[in-house]
Protein backbone atom coordinates (compact mmCIF):
# COMPACT_ATOMS: atom_id res chain seq x y z
CA UNK A 1 0.00 0.00 0.00
CA UNK A 2 3.06 2.10 0.51
CA UNK A 3 4.47 1.89 -2.52
CA UNK A 4 1.00 2.31 -4.23
CA UNK A 5 0.43 5.43 -2.72
CA UNK A 6 3.45 6.77 -2.89
CA UNK A 7 3.53 6.85 -6.55
CA UNK A 8 -0.38 8.32 -6.67
CA UNK A 9 1.41 11.46 -4.81
CA UNK A 10 4.08 11.20 -7.68
CA UNK A 11 1.56 11.72 -9.74
CA UNK A 12 -0.36 14.45 -8.25
CA UNK A 13 3.02 16.64 -7.46
CA UNK A 14 3.55 16.11 -11.28
CA UNK A 15 0.51 17.76 -12.03
CA UNK A 16 1.39 20.70 -9.87
CA UNK A 17 -0.26 20.08 -6.33
CA UNK A 18 2.26 21.06 -3.45
CA UNK A 19 2.11 17.77 -1.34
CA UNK A 20 4.26 18.62 2.44
CA UNK A 21 5.44 15.86 4.24
CA UNK A 22 2.89 16.28 6.91
CA UNK A 23 -0.08 15.60 4.20
CA UNK A 24 1.75 12.49 2.75
CA UNK A 25 1.77 11.03 5.99
CA UNK A 26 -2.06 12.03 6.49
CA UNK A 27 -3.29 10.33 3.17
CA UNK A 28 -1.54 6.90 4.24
CA UNK A 29 -3.79 7.20 7.44
CA UNK A 30 -6.75 8.53 5.12
CA UNK A 31 -6.07 5.67 3.41
CA UNK A 32 -5.49 3.39 5.53
CA UNK A 33 -9.17 4.23 7.19
CA UNK A 34 -11.18 3.72 3.98
CA UNK A 35 -9.41 0.75 2.11
CA UNK A 36 -9.24 0.60 -1.97
CA UNK A 37 -12.53 -0.99 -2.39
CA UNK A 38 -14.03 2.32 -3.30
CA UNK A 39 -12.28 4.81 -6.03
CA UNK A 40 -14.79 7.40 -4.98
CA UNK A 41 -13.80 6.96 -1.12
CA UNK A 42 -10.07 6.57 -2.15
CA UNK A 43 -10.54 9.80 -4.11
CA UNK A 44 -12.42 12.09 -1.40
CA UNK A 45 -10.20 10.93 1.32
CA UNK A 46 -6.90 12.01 -0.18
CA UNK A 47 -8.94 15.33 -1.70
CA UNK A 48 -9.73 15.69 2.39
CA UNK A 49 -5.88 16.02 3.07
CA UNK A 50 -4.62 17.63 -0.35
CA UNK A 51 -6.45 19.72 -1.52
CA UNK A 52 -6.08 23.23 -0.32
CA UNK A 53 -7.34 25.87 -2.52
CA UNK A 54 -10.45 25.88 -5.33
CA UNK A 55 -8.39 25.69 -7.92
CA UNK A 56 -6.15 22.96 -6.90
CA UNK A 57 -8.95 20.39 -7.40
CA UNK A 58 -8.75 20.74 -10.69
CA UNK A 59 -5.65 19.25 -10.75
CA UNK A 60 -6.49 16.92 -7.88
CA UNK A 61 -9.03 15.48 -10.64
CA UNK A 62 -6.87 15.17 -13.59
CA UNK A 63 -3.87 13.27 -11.39
CA UNK A 64 -6.16 11.02 -9.75
CA UNK A 65 -8.14 10.01 -12.81
CA UNK A 66 -5.14 9.71 -14.87
CA UNK A 67 -3.34 7.40 -12.36
CA UNK A 68 -6.06 5.04 -12.18
CA UNK A 69 -7.02 5.31 -15.67
CA UNK A 70 -6.27 1.66 -18.00
CA UNK A 71 -2.86 2.93 -18.69
CA UNK A 72 -2.41 2.36 -14.37
CA UNK A 73 -0.07 4.35 -12.42
CA UNK A 74 3.74 4.42 -13.68
CA UNK A 75 5.44 0.86 -13.61
CA UNK A 76 8.85 0.29 -12.08
CA UNK A 77 12.01 -0.02 -14.11
CA UNK A 78 11.74 -3.91 -13.74
CA UNK A 79 8.47 -3.38 -14.93
CA UNK A 80 9.09 -1.99 -17.93
CA UNK A 81 11.77 -4.05 -18.55
CA UNK A 82 9.97 -7.14 -18.39
CA UNK A 83 7.50 -5.46 -21.27
CA UNK A 84 10.35 -4.80 -23.73
CA UNK A 85 10.74 -8.81 -23.13
CA UNK A 86 14.07 -9.33 -21.17
CA UNK A 87 14.08 -12.21 -19.07
CA UNK A 88 13.99 -12.54 -15.42
CA UNK A 89 17.77 -13.93 -15.54
CA UNK A 90 19.17 -10.93 -17.30
CA UNK A 91 17.18 -8.56 -15.06
CA UNK A 92 18.69 -10.38 -11.93
CA UNK A 93 21.70 -9.74 -13.37
CA UNK A 94 21.06 -6.42 -14.15
CA UNK A 95 20.13 -5.55 -10.29
CA UNK A 96 23.20 -7.39 -9.22
CA UNK A 97 25.33 -4.48 -11.40
CA UNK A 98 23.40 -1.54 -10.28
CA UNK A 99 23.89 -2.95 -6.72
CA UNK A 100 27.37 -2.98 -7.37
CA UNK A 101 27.53 0.51 -8.77
CA UNK A 102 25.53 2.03 -5.92
CA UNK A 103 27.56 0.47 -3.36
CA UNK A 104 30.61 2.34 -5.51
CA UNK A 105 28.62 5.31 -5.79
CA UNK A 106 27.04 6.56 -2.39
CA UNK A 107 24.54 9.29 -4.08
CA UNK A 108 22.86 6.54 -6.29
CA UNK A 109 22.19 8.93 -9.16
CA UNK A 110 21.87 6.02 -11.63
CA UNK A 111 19.44 4.16 -9.55
CA UNK A 112 17.54 6.94 -9.07
CA UNK A 113 17.03 8.36 -12.27
CA UNK A 114 16.52 5.32 -13.94
CA UNK A 115 13.85 4.99 -11.40
CA UNK A 116 12.20 7.52 -11.98
CA UNK A 117 8.72 7.94 -10.41
CA UNK A 118 9.04 8.58 -6.56
CA UNK A 119 12.16 8.39 -6.00
CA UNK A 120 13.52 11.12 -8.62
CA UNK A 121 10.54 12.84 -7.61
CA UNK A 122 11.73 13.05 -3.87
CA UNK A 123 15.43 14.10 -5.09
CA UNK A 124 13.86 17.06 -7.06
CA UNK A 125 12.06 18.54 -4.11
CA UNK A 126 14.93 18.53 -1.74
CA UNK A 127 15.67 22.22 -0.50
CA UNK A 128 19.44 21.94 -2.50
CA UNK A 129 17.87 21.23 -6.01
CA UNK A 130 14.98 23.40 -5.81
CA UNK A 131 17.43 26.36 -4.81
CA UNK A 132 18.55 26.40 -8.39
CA UNK A 133 15.51 27.44 -9.78
CA UNK A 134 15.57 30.48 -7.67
CA UNK A 135 17.33 32.55 -10.14
CA UNK A 136 14.89 32.26 -13.05
CA UNK A 137 13.78 35.23 -14.05
CA UNK A 138 11.59 33.80 -17.78
CA UNK A 139 10.24 30.65 -17.92
CA UNK A 140 11.88 30.76 -21.12
CA UNK A 141 14.98 29.73 -19.26
CA UNK A 142 13.86 26.53 -18.27
CA UNK A 143 16.25 24.41 -20.59
CA UNK A 144 18.99 26.26 -18.92
CA UNK A 145 17.73 25.42 -16.04
CA UNK A 146 17.05 21.83 -16.16
CA UNK A 147 20.39 21.36 -17.48
CA UNK A 148 21.71 22.76 -14.48
CA UNK A 149 19.21 20.71 -12.23
CA UNK A 150 20.20 17.69 -13.76
CA UNK A 151 23.99 18.44 -13.02
CA UNK A 152 22.63 19.02 -9.23
CA UNK A 153 21.10 15.63 -8.84
CA UNK A 154 23.88 14.00 -10.91
CA UNK A 155 22.83 13.35 -14.32
CA UNK A 156 26.68 13.70 -15.58
CA UNK A 157 27.70 10.62 -13.04
CA UNK A 158 24.46 8.58 -14.08
CA UNK A 159 25.61 8.71 -17.80
CA UNK A 160 29.15 7.93 -16.76
CA UNK A 161 28.05 4.82 -14.63
CA UNK A 162 26.00 3.89 -17.12
CA UNK A 163 28.80 3.51 -19.49
CA UNK A 164 30.73 1.56 -16.80
CA UNK A 165 27.35 -0.74 -16.49
CA UNK A 166 27.37 -1.64 -20.44
CA UNK A 167 30.80 -2.86 -19.90
CA UNK A 168 29.77 -5.26 -16.95
CA UNK A 169 26.40 -6.26 -18.80
CA UNK A 170 28.73 -7.79 -21.68
CA UNK A 171 30.38 -9.91 -19.24
CA UNK A 172 27.07 -10.77 -18.03
CA UNK A 173 24.79 -11.20 -21.30
CA UNK A 174 27.17 -11.52 -23.88
CA UNK A 175 27.71 -8.30 -26.88
CA UNK A 176 23.66 -8.39 -27.99
CA UNK A 177 21.65 -8.79 -24.38
CA UNK A 178 24.22 -6.20 -23.47
CA UNK A 179 23.60 -4.01 -26.05
CA UNK A 180 20.03 -4.21 -26.29
CA UNK A 181 19.68 -3.32 -22.57
CA UNK A 182 21.84 -0.45 -22.43
CA UNK A 183 19.90 1.01 -24.94
CA UNK A 184 17.09 0.68 -22.96
CA UNK A 185 18.66 2.14 -20.26
CA UNK A 186 20.32 5.12 -22.01
CA UNK A 187 15.88 5.45 -22.96
CA UNK A 188 15.32 5.89 -19.28
CA UNK A 189 17.40 8.29 -18.49
CA UNK A 190 16.37 10.32 -21.46
CA UNK A 191 12.95 9.88 -20.40
CA UNK A 192 14.08 10.78 -16.84
CA UNK A 193 15.89 14.08 -18.42
CA UNK A 194 11.93 14.43 -19.83
CA UNK A 195 10.61 14.35 -16.32
CA UNK A 196 12.98 16.79 -14.80
CA UNK A 197 12.29 19.36 -17.49
CA UNK A 198 8.21 18.94 -16.71
CA UNK A 199 9.33 19.53 -12.90
CA UNK A 200 10.89 22.69 -13.95
CA UNK A 201 8.31 24.16 -15.99
CA UNK A 202 5.10 22.81 -13.21
CA UNK A 203 7.49 24.72 -10.81
CA UNK A 204 7.90 28.12 -12.70
CA UNK A 205 4.03 27.70 -13.45
CA UNK A 206 3.04 27.30 -9.75
CA UNK A 207 5.53 30.59 -9.09
CA UNK A 208 3.59 32.12 -12.00
CA UNK A 209 -0.13 31.33 -10.75
CA UNK A 210 1.53 32.39 -7.03
CA UNK A 211 2.52 35.88 -8.34
CA UNK A 212 -1.01 36.31 -9.70
CA UNK A 213 -2.88 35.23 -6.43
CA UNK A 214 -0.65 38.29 -5.16
CA UNK A 215 -0.54 40.84 -7.40
CA UNK A 216 -4.08 40.17 -8.89
CA UNK A 217 -5.48 39.73 -12.79
CA UNK A 218 -2.63 39.77 -15.30
CA UNK A 219 -2.56 41.83 -18.56
CA UNK A 220 -2.22 38.80 -21.08
CA UNK A 221 -0.50 41.04 -24.07
CA UNK A 222 2.28 41.60 -21.16
CA UNK A 223 2.83 37.81 -19.94
CA UNK A 224 5.50 35.48 -21.09
CA UNK A 225 3.98 33.26 -24.07
CA UNK A 226 5.44 30.36 -21.64
CA UNK A 227 2.98 31.58 -18.68
CA UNK A 228 -0.05 31.33 -20.79
CA UNK A 229 -2.76 28.80 -20.03
CA UNK A 230 -4.59 27.07 -22.89
CA UNK A 231 -7.41 29.80 -22.92
CA UNK A 232 -5.55 32.35 -22.27
CA UNK A 233 -3.49 31.05 -25.78
CA UNK A 234 -6.33 31.32 -27.56
CA UNK A 235 -7.12 35.06 -26.03
CA UNK A 236 -3.88 36.02 -26.79
CA UNK A 237 -4.40 34.66 -30.51
CA UNK A 238 -7.33 36.44 -30.93
CA UNK A 239 -5.70 39.68 -29.82
CA UNK A 240 -2.48 38.89 -31.97
CA UNK A 241 -5.06 38.26 -34.87
CA UNK A 242 -7.07 41.94 -34.35
CA UNK A 243 -3.31 44.06 -34.39
CA UNK A 244 -2.60 42.00 -37.58
CA UNK A 245 -6.14 43.16 -39.00
CA UNK A 246 -5.14 46.97 -38.30
CA UNK A 247 -1.67 46.65 -39.98
CA UNK A 248 -3.23 45.38 -42.88
CA UNK A 249 -5.83 48.25 -43.10
CA UNK A 250 -3.59 50.35 -42.33
CA UNK A 251 -1.86 48.82 -45.38
CA UNK A 252 -4.47 49.17 -47.72
CA UNK A 253 -5.00 53.02 -46.66
CA UNK A 254 -1.31 53.77 -47.41
CA UNK A 255 -1.94 51.74 -50.89
CA UNK A 256 -4.68 53.94 -51.94
CA UNK A 257 -2.80 57.43 -50.88
CA UNK A 258 -0.32 55.48 -53.16
CA UNK A 259 -2.27 55.11 -56.54
CA UNK A 260 -1.32 58.55 -57.98
CA UNK A 261 1.61 59.24 -56.09
CA UNK A 262 3.04 61.29 -53.16
CA UNK A 263 2.97 64.78 -53.79
CA UNK A 264 6.71 65.62 -54.80
CA UNK A 265 7.20 69.33 -53.03
CA UNK A 266 10.28 70.55 -54.89
CA UNK A 267 8.98 69.88 -58.29
CA UNK A 268 5.69 71.15 -57.39
CA UNK A 269 6.96 74.67 -57.16
CA UNK A 270 9.30 74.73 -59.98
CA UNK A 271 6.25 74.12 -61.81
CA UNK A 272 4.33 77.08 -59.86
CA UNK A 273 7.03 79.42 -61.27
CA UNK A 274 5.30 79.27 -64.60
CA UNK A 275 2.57 80.63 -62.71
CA UNK A 276 3.65 83.30 -60.91
CA UNK A 277 4.25 81.27 -57.61
CA UNK A 278 0.68 79.58 -57.69
CA UNK A 279 1.16 76.19 -57.14
CA UNK A 280 -2.16 75.33 -59.88
CA UNK A 281 -0.05 71.97 -61.25
CA UNK A 282 1.10 69.33 -58.38
CA UNK A 283 3.78 67.14 -59.25
CA UNK A 284 3.57 63.64 -58.03
CA UNK A 285 7.07 61.64 -57.41
CA UNK A 286 6.83 58.17 -59.62
CA UNK A 287 5.22 54.62 -57.51
CA UNK A 288 7.83 52.69 -56.41
CA UNK A 289 7.97 49.45 -57.83
CA UNK A 290 10.56 47.49 -55.34
CA UNK A 291 8.01 45.39 -53.25
CA UNK A 292 9.71 44.59 -49.70
CA UNK A 293 10.49 40.71 -49.25
CA UNK A 294 11.06 39.30 -45.41
CA UNK A 295 12.94 35.77 -44.39
CA UNK A 296 12.82 34.47 -41.14
CA UNK A 297 14.94 32.12 -39.56
CA UNK A 298 13.22 30.49 -36.65
CA UNK A 299 14.86 27.62 -33.96
CA UNK A 300 12.00 25.77 -32.77
CA UNK A 301 14.10 23.63 -30.31
CA UNK A 302 11.77 23.21 -27.06
CA UNK A 303 13.36 25.99 -25.08
CA UNK A 304 11.73 28.99 -27.82
CA UNK A 305 8.48 26.50 -29.52
CA UNK A 306 6.61 28.71 -28.25
CA UNK A 307 7.31 32.10 -29.35
CA UNK A 308 8.05 30.96 -32.50
CA UNK A 309 4.80 29.40 -33.00
CA UNK A 310 3.25 33.03 -32.63
CA UNK A 311 5.82 34.55 -34.89
CA UNK A 312 5.15 32.35 -37.45
CA UNK A 313 1.49 32.67 -37.14
CA UNK A 314 1.88 36.24 -37.43
CA UNK A 315 3.68 36.58 -40.37
CA UNK A 316 1.62 33.89 -42.34
CA UNK A 317 -1.58 36.13 -40.92
CA UNK A 318 0.36 39.50 -42.17
CA UNK A 319 1.84 38.10 -45.67
CA UNK A 320 0.24 41.06 -47.98
CA UNK A 321 2.41 43.61 -46.28
CA UNK A 322 4.99 41.90 -48.05
CA UNK A 323 5.91 41.02 -51.42
CA UNK A 324 6.60 37.37 -50.59
CA UNK A 325 7.64 35.37 -47.20
CA UNK A 326 10.32 32.81 -46.89
CA UNK A 327 10.65 30.85 -43.68
CA UNK A 328 13.21 28.35 -42.36
CA UNK A 329 13.15 26.75 -39.14
CA UNK A 330 15.93 24.98 -37.55
CA UNK A 331 17.75 23.22 -33.98
CA UNK A 332 20.74 21.61 -35.67
CA UNK A 333 19.52 20.83 -38.95
CA UNK A 334 17.90 23.50 -41.35
CA UNK A 335 14.90 23.21 -43.37
CA UNK A 336 12.66 25.35 -45.41
CA UNK A 337 8.87 25.54 -44.58
CA UNK A 338 7.71 28.36 -47.33
CA UNK A 339 5.72 26.04 -49.32
CA UNK A 340 4.46 24.16 -46.33
CA UNK A 341 2.74 27.55 -45.26
CA UNK A 342 1.40 28.89 -47.95
CA UNK A 343 0.02 25.11 -49.08
CA UNK A 344 -1.74 24.49 -45.52
CA UNK A 345 -3.45 26.10 -43.30
CA UNK A 346 -1.20 27.82 -40.55
CA UNK A 347 -2.76 25.32 -37.41
CA UNK A 348 -1.38 22.23 -40.06
CA UNK A 349 1.65 23.91 -41.07
CA UNK A 350 2.78 24.25 -37.40
CA UNK A 351 2.14 20.96 -36.31
CA UNK A 352 3.64 19.37 -39.33
CA UNK A 353 6.87 21.11 -38.71
CA UNK A 354 6.56 20.63 -35.10
CA UNK A 355 6.50 17.05 -35.91
CA UNK A 356 10.25 16.38 -36.54
CA UNK A 357 8.99 15.59 -40.38
CA UNK A 358 11.28 19.07 -41.64
CA UNK A 359 13.99 18.97 -39.16
CA UNK A 360 14.90 16.77 -36.02
CA UNK A 361 13.28 18.76 -33.18
CA UNK A 362 14.55 16.09 -30.50
CA UNK A 363 18.55 17.02 -31.20
CA UNK A 364 20.44 19.65 -29.20
CA UNK A 365 20.57 23.42 -30.99
CA UNK A 366 22.99 23.80 -33.35
CA UNK A 367 23.25 27.57 -34.20
CA UNK A 368 26.53 27.22 -36.14
CA UNK A 369 25.16 24.55 -38.47
CA UNK A 370 22.15 25.84 -39.31
CA UNK A 371 23.32 29.43 -39.87
CA UNK A 372 25.97 27.99 -42.15
CA UNK A 373 23.76 26.08 -44.43
CA UNK A 374 21.54 29.21 -44.41
CA UNK A 375 25.12 31.32 -45.53
CA UNK A 376 25.14 28.36 -48.27
CA UNK A 377 21.36 28.03 -49.55
CA UNK A 378 20.07 31.78 -49.21
CA UNK A 379 22.47 34.31 -48.24
CA UNK A 380 23.05 34.45 -52.06
CA UNK A 381 19.95 35.49 -53.01
CA UNK A 382 19.52 38.02 -50.50
CA UNK A 383 18.82 41.98 -51.36
CA UNK A 384 18.21 45.46 -50.72
CA UNK A 385 14.39 45.19 -50.60
CA UNK A 386 15.09 41.87 -48.15
CA UNK A 387 14.53 42.13 -44.11
CA UNK A 388 16.13 39.02 -42.64
CA UNK A 389 14.47 38.24 -38.63
CA UNK A 390 16.03 35.69 -36.65
CA UNK A 391 14.26 34.45 -33.83
CA UNK A 392 16.03 32.42 -31.00
CA UNK A 393 17.53 32.24 -27.59
CA UNK A 394 20.94 32.19 -29.02
CA UNK A 395 21.97 29.30 -26.75
CA UNK A 396 24.52 27.30 -28.72
CA UNK A 397 24.91 24.33 -26.31
CA UNK A 398 28.82 25.73 -26.41
CA UNK A 399 28.96 25.14 -30.12
CA UNK A 400 30.77 27.17 -32.50
CA UNK A 401 28.13 30.24 -32.97
CA UNK A 402 28.89 31.14 -36.72
CA UNK A 403 28.40 34.95 -35.61
CA UNK A 404 30.25 35.98 -38.75
CA UNK A 405 27.30 34.23 -40.57
CA UNK A 406 25.42 37.31 -39.47
CA UNK A 407 28.05 40.04 -41.21
CA UNK A 408 27.47 38.45 -44.44
CA UNK A 409 23.60 38.66 -44.31
CA UNK A 410 23.52 42.11 -43.02
CA UNK A 411 25.77 43.01 -45.83
CA UNK A 412 23.32 42.02 -48.44
CA UNK A 413 20.15 42.48 -46.55
CA UNK A 414 18.23 45.66 -45.90
CA UNK A 415 18.01 44.81 -42.20
CA UNK A 416 18.63 42.13 -39.82
CA UNK A 417 16.55 41.60 -37.42
CA UNK A 418 17.03 39.35 -33.92
CA UNK A 419 13.86 38.66 -31.77
CA UNK A 420 15.34 37.03 -28.44
CA UNK A 421 12.57 35.26 -25.91
CA UNK A 422 15.15 35.72 -22.97
CA UNK A 423 15.28 39.05 -21.13
CA UNK A 424 18.97 40.74 -21.77
CA UNK A 425 20.14 40.03 -18.47
CA UNK A 426 20.45 36.28 -19.26
CA UNK A 427 22.44 36.88 -22.48
CA UNK A 428 25.42 36.62 -20.93
CA UNK A 429 24.87 33.79 -18.91
CA UNK A 430 25.84 29.92 -19.44
CA UNK A 431 25.97 29.28 -23.19
CA UNK A 432 23.61 32.30 -24.56
CA UNK A 433 26.12 33.71 -27.36
CA UNK A 434 23.79 37.08 -27.66
CA UNK A 435 26.77 39.23 -26.82
CA UNK A 436 28.41 37.91 -30.33
CA UNK A 437 25.56 37.95 -32.33
CA UNK A 438 23.50 41.52 -30.89
CA UNK A 439 26.34 43.50 -32.54
CA UNK A 440 25.76 42.12 -35.80
CA UNK A 441 22.49 43.10 -36.31
CA UNK A 442 20.39 46.10 -37.18
CA UNK A 443 18.12 46.11 -34.31
CA UNK A 444 17.93 43.10 -31.34
CA UNK A 445 14.47 43.07 -29.26
CA UNK A 446 13.33 41.01 -26.59
CA UNK A 447 10.22 38.99 -27.28
CA UNK A 448 8.62 37.33 -24.32
CA UNK A 449 4.76 38.31 -25.08
CA UNK A 450 1.93 39.51 -27.26
CA UNK A 451 2.94 42.95 -26.98
CA UNK A 452 6.76 43.15 -27.59
CA UNK A 453 5.76 40.66 -30.59
CA UNK A 454 3.03 43.62 -31.46
CA UNK A 455 6.59 46.12 -31.33
CA UNK A 456 8.38 43.34 -33.00
CA UNK A 457 5.92 43.87 -36.16
CA UNK A 458 5.55 47.48 -36.53
CA UNK A 459 9.86 47.63 -36.32
CA UNK A 460 9.75 45.07 -39.08
CA UNK A 461 6.64 47.27 -41.27
CA UNK A 462 8.72 50.73 -40.78
CA UNK A 463 11.47 48.85 -41.99
CA UNK A 464 9.82 48.45 -45.21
Amino acid sequence: MLRLTDELLWVLRREGLAIATSQAIDAVRALRLVGFESREDVREALAAVIVQRPGDRVRFERGFDGFFSRSGHRRTLWERLEGKGFSASELAALRELLDQLAASAPDGALNTLLGRGADLDRLLHLAGTSRVLEAMQSPLQAGFYTHRLLDRIGAREARDALGALRVRLVDALGDERASALASELEAELAKASDDVRAFVRKSLDEREREREREDGPRDLLSTPFSSLDDGEVEEVRRAVRRFVQRLRGGERVRRRRARRGRVDAHRTLRLALRTDGVPIMLARRARRRDKPRLVILCDVSESVRFVARFLLELAYAAQELFSGTRTFVFVSELGETTRLFEESPVETALAHAYSGAVVPVTHNSNYGRALRTFEQRVVPELDRRTTVVVLGDGRTNYLDPAAEVLDAIRARARALVWLCPEPRAAWATGDSAMPRYAPRCTNVLEVRSARDLEDAARLLVSLR
